[in-house]
């Protein structure tokens, strides 16, 4: 599977296409803004978008799913843990001097130990609640998709609504570092990392701040 990142909007957070080499269908992932670059992406590779996958329902991730769904006819997929932040979009937004369309219905639920099917790739979905109630992870062939779990270095916040830091900590050691230490983590903001990396070096995981 080839993933291909885009950091998008005011607050640039990762969007990314997640294109299955083999049959080129696609799933976009947390298209948080400038969808109409995002879809010009995926039609310069060839990629044929299937699926809206989310990894959390945070404006900065789920600002152009309303246009990526209306363009596409994709399904929308999120953990109903994030239903009210995800219906709760537009108004956040306005608190932060941004305007965003209300994102229609999720179509699909995901659940944690949920496999997505993306053309012949295959993606697994790892509930890892922290940074917010329904928080995701992606897991693929040698990489995952982690959201604002994890970051190069750092680790998502737990301040806002839903947050919960030992929570966030405790999934992030369950569910992700228990990956194989040269899986690439593809974040939700900055740059791509490895597990081992961040098991070695995270201070928010080696007990520095924990």
């Amino acid at each position: 599977m080839k993933i291909i990142g885009f950091a998008v909007g005011p607050f640039q957070a990762n969007a990314y296409l997640a294109i299955c080499e083999e049959t080129g269908r696609c799933a976009l992932v947390d298209p948080g803004a400038e969808p109409a670059r995002l879809l010009a992406a995926a039609a310069g590779e060839g990629a044929r978008i299937e699926s809206i996958l989310l990894t959390h329902a945070h404006i900065d991730h789920v600002g152009g799913v309303a246009a990526a769904a209306r363009a596409t006819g994709a399904p929308i997929y999120l953990h109903p843990a994030d239903a009210p932040l995800y219906a709760a979009a537009p108004e956040q937004a306005l608190a932060f001097g941004v305007e965003i369309e209300l994102p229609p219905e999720p179509d699909h639920e995901l659940q944690d130990g949920q496999v997505l099917q993306v053309g012949a790739a295959q993606l697994l979905v790892r509930h890892t609640p922290g940074h917010s109630p329904g928080h995701v992870c992606l897991i693929g062939d040698g990489f995952a998709l982690v959201g604002d779990s994890v970051f190069a270095g750092s680790i998502g916040r737990t301040d806002l609504p839903g947050g919960d830091y030992r929570t966030l900590l405790e999934a992030i050691q369950e569910k992700l570092l228990t990956l194989p230490d040269d899986t690439v983590l593809h974040p939700g903001h900055g740059p791509a990392t490895t597990v081992g990396r961040e098991r070695l070096s995270n201070p928010f995981l080696t007990g520095v701040f924990g």
